[in-house]
């Protein structure tokens, strides 16, 4: 009976031990799956922190580029639908290098509008004057928005705005409005100005439909 007593206590020793071990393991196991993890993610986190400061420019640069092409989209579609006047007057207001005043419709309704395109600051800006009373005229202020942004063709002395006669010649002499008849825009495009020399140049061009062989 002594015997037997002794080998209980020896077998419930064992078991407790083996027990308590096995939560030990356990418990450490936990431990290690969490610190492999927690270092995991400050890799991924560093990895991509360091994608996004190593190519930041070129991520803005890209966005920065499509928004300015739809804006020049914009501009030449526009300009391309230039028309008299809800009053009758000449499609062509003024002219001027980074400037550039005319009549269009753009927002599909009866009325013709007086659209402004020009550049201030790293922006190209537009302007629409609605026609209103009966008869119409443009006596209200401007509406303006931005068409498109980080244009540095005040920067770069790149001119926005160049116009051409009938027979393809430019026109240099801005008082000859009225013989306006084709458009060139070029925006000069760069997010950051220390990196100028990388600047991307779109360009786009249009004919005014309803000048065409006047």
């Amino acid at each position: 009976m002594e015997y037997a007593n002794t080998t209980s206590r020896t077998t419930y020793y064992v078991l407790r031990t083996t027990n308590s071990s096995a939560r030990g393991v356990t418990a450490i196991e936990v431990f290690v799956w969490i610190a492999i993890f927690i270092v995991t993610m400050l890799a991924i986190v560093s990895t991509l922190l360091y994608f996004y400061r190593t190519n930041r420019y070129t991520i803005e640069q890209a966005s920065a580029v499509t928004s300015a092409q739809r804006g020049l989209e914009q501009v030449v579609k526009t300009i391309r639908e230039g028309a008299y006047s809800s009053q009758g007057a000449f499609p062509i207001v003024s002219i001027s290098a980074n400037d550039f005043v005319f009549y269009a419709d753009v927002d599909s309704d009866a009325l013709i509008e007086r659209v402004h395109y020009y550049i201030e600051g790293t922006n190209l800006m537009r302007g629409v004057i609605e026609a209103t009373g009966n008869p119409p005229d443009y006596t209200g202020g401007e509406a303006g928005s931005v068409v498109a942004e980080y244009v540095r063709n005040i920067d770069q002395s790149i001119t926005t705005f160049r116009y051409y006669d009938e027979l393809g010649s430019e026109i240099t002499n801005y008082a000859n409005w009225t013989a306006v008849r084709f458009v060139k825009v070029t925006l000069a495009v760069n997010v950051i100005v220390a990196t100028l020399p990388n600047q991307l140049t779109l360009n786009s061009s249009a004919a005014i439909r309803n000048l065409a062989g006047k």
